[in-house]
């Protein structure tokens, strides 16, 4: 079977979008897994902090405990940066409740007082503190805070230097760096766990604290890190995606002053502590989902709770695939859905289809999986507006061609049946058997007229008479089934049979005998006014049906009914009468059967056995 024009030029349109969709899809999708930063990163990162809200603040582990350098412990101090002093008796006091393990997120890049300096460096070396350091990085780098952005299979963030503790200080026996990985806001979302500086390969304060707290070596795979049993999934280049777990404190946070006091040093006994600045004129904090100013060694501390529970947030390559795939199938789902036969459903069901997705993306996120909300929906939405355009614009010429074919077909048909037609093609495929009031109209005398109008005028002629016919039979809701030179045949009771046929095709009967008479009174003499007008009707069974060859048809009426009508024209003739209505038709009009112009004759019907009878006028005036 052929294809019509327009359903090949959209499985065309189909099928080029989708093959474009699906590339465009693949090619974000590629460029994810890869790792390379992008614009979608700044359209991810507030959709991830909706997800964080949805989902709403957890309970921190019990075993990280921050140790803040607050307001009070900098009042109490009476300087910030706290005297080096100081800071060698907090590690000491903690060394003596016996903490887990201990983490300075603290730099000492400057030299203070030789007997300070030696004294922390002692302390940390003897408490086995892990001390804090700082890299440097590009500025390019810098601008995007992203490690992320090298497309190797493991990326490193790659460092200009590192600032390491100034000695005595440095002789601690771990140093690790603080920084994290910020999106375009400055909210944290990564911790990276190794750096690269030159050729040497330093780890973040995080990781180091929490192999001290297992009393293990770190085992990093590419997927993931194995801390003693427990192992962290993490995303690449070493990069541990951060699950904040609520505001400030939710992380259990003590202050540095009671552990200098020794108030309760069973508040840390037995846990990871991370001393870090939390007092508001340090400025060290980060804005995030739950909290603006979250002090920064709590965003360490989080990255240390992650590592020994191995609960933290899963981005790895397996999520970051699942998403390529997200980004590869919708777009073309998309564009498939929108290739429907209503437009207007295929967005509905494509709507669906990105609804359910991201329901999913944010139901995952509640189990600790972060999968891409911008990616997907960047992917579907130019593929599916180019398509739903040129879809648009298709189904458009589409719609003006049926409506050009439609007026044409109005042309050759009835209005009534055109529209029809159009609406239900199937439209008498069969025959249809039902009543139905028959009209034929003719004209007398027409052949001598013609002789002497020309064939110009003969049409011009004709021109007029048909567009009398047509307006005056379709006032009343008859269908002109054929005009036959200088007749017509006109049907009441098409595109479906109605109770009032009858009594419409009467009042056509009398309404047109009275504009066609005034209309061939206005010509003048020689070129119409002697023509005479002759019109018969009759009511009852006919067949409506589709005759001709499959190219072409046309729509008709057949059977006695018709054929008595046109008979109807004859005794109307051979009585010297205008119209001649049957008795049949006027009874089922429910007009009265005596009527002051009109005459009942019972007359025989050329080539029928039974006579009718029929109602004749001479002169018929619409009443």
């Amino acid at each position: 079977m052929r294809l019509g024009r327009h359903r090949l030029i959209e499985l065309g349109l189909t099928s080029a979008a989708a093959l474009v969709a699906g590339a465009w899809g693949l090619l974000l999708g590629m460029n994810h897994i890869d790792g390379r930063a992008s614009l979608l990163d700044r359209l991810e990162a507030p959709l991830l902090d909706l997800r964080f809200q949805i989902t709403g603040p957890r309970r921190a582990p019990e075993d990280v405990v921050v140790v803040a350098i607050d307001d009070e412990t900098v009042r109490r101090a009476g300087t910030h940066p706290l005297p080096r002093s100081t800071v060698a008796a907090l590690v000491s006091n903690l060394a003596d409740a016996r903490a887990k393990a201990i983490a300075l997120d603290i730099l000492f890049l400057d030299r203070g007082p030789p007997a300070a300096d030696a004294a922390l460096g002692k302390a940390a070396s003897e408490a086995q503190a892990v001390l804090a350091a700082t890299a440097i990085f590009p500025l390019s780098d810098a601008i995007s805070n992203t490690p992320l952005g090298s497309g190797a299979p493991s990326p490193l963030a790659k460092a200009e230097r590192v600032l390491w503790p100034v000695s005595p200080i440095d002789k601690a026996t771990m140093i690790g760096v603080v920084n994290l990985s910020t999106d375009h806001g400055g909210t944290p979302r990564y911790v990276p766990l190794l750096i690269r500086s030159g050729a040497e390969l330093v780890p973040s304060i995080s990781l180091l604290t929490a192999a001290r707290a297992a009393q293990a070596e770190a085992e990093l795979n590419e997927n993931f890190v194995q801390i003693g049993a427990t192992r962290t999934k993490v995303d690449l280049g070493y990069n541990l995606p951060i699950r904040f777990y609520g505001p400030r404190g939710t992380i259990r946070t003590v202050s540095a002053q009671t552990i200098l006091e020794r108030v309760d040093l069973n508040v840390v006994r037995d846990r990871i502590v991370l001393i870090g600045a939390t007092a508001v004129s340090t400025g060290d904090t980060f804005a995030t989902p739950y909290d603006p100013v979250l002090p920064g060694v709590e965003v360490l501390a989080t990255a240390v709770a992650h590592l020994t529970s191995g609960a933290g947030l899963i981005r790895d390559i397996n999520t970051r695939w699942l998403d390529a795939v997200a980004a590869t199938v919708l777009p073309i789902a998309g564009v498939l859905l929108l290739s429907l036969g209503h437009i207007g459903w295929g967005l509905a069901l494509a709507a669906l289809m990105l609804f359910v997705w991201l329901s999913a993306v944010v139901l995952s996120f509640s189990w600790n999986y972060w999968l891409a909300m911008a990616m997907p929906v960047a992917a579907m939405f130019p593929p599916a507006l180019m398509f739903g355009g040129a879809r648009l614009w298709v189904d458009h010429q589409a719609k003006m061609r049926l409506q050009a074919q439609q007026e044409v077909l109005r042309r050759f048909q009835p209005r009534l049946l055109a529209d029809k037609l159009a609406a239900t093609p199937a439209f008498l495929e069969r025959p249809v058997q039902q009543d139905a009031a028959v009209v034929f109209v003719d004209l007398g005398g027409f052949t001598t007229l013609s002789e002497k109008l020309g064939p110009a005028e003969t049409h011009a002629f004709l021109e007029e008479f048909e567009s009398f016919v047509d307006e005056e039979a379709t006032r009343q809701g008859g269908c002109v089934l054929a005009f036959m030179g200088d007749g017509a045949m006109i049907v009441f009771g098409l595109p479906a049979p109605k109770a009032d046929d009858a009594s419409r095709a009467v009042e056509a009967v009398l309404r047109l005998y009275s504009v066609l008479r005034a209309w061939l009174d206005r010509r003048p003499p020689g070129e119409g006014r002697e023509v005479g007008v002759r019109i018969g009707a009759h009511y009852g069974p006919v067949v409506i049906s589709r005759l001709g060859p499959s190219a072409h048809q046309h729509i008709t009426a057949t059977g006695d009914t018709v054929n008595v009508a046109s008979r109807l024209l004859e005794i109307a003739k051979q009585h010297n009468a205008t119209t001649a209505i049957s008795d049949d038709c006027l009874i089922a009009a429910g007009k009265p059967s005596t009527c002051v112009s009109f005459k009942a004759h019972r007359a025989a019907v050329r080539g029928r056995a039974k006579p009718v009878v029929v109602w004749l006028d001479e002169c018929v005036k619409a009443t």
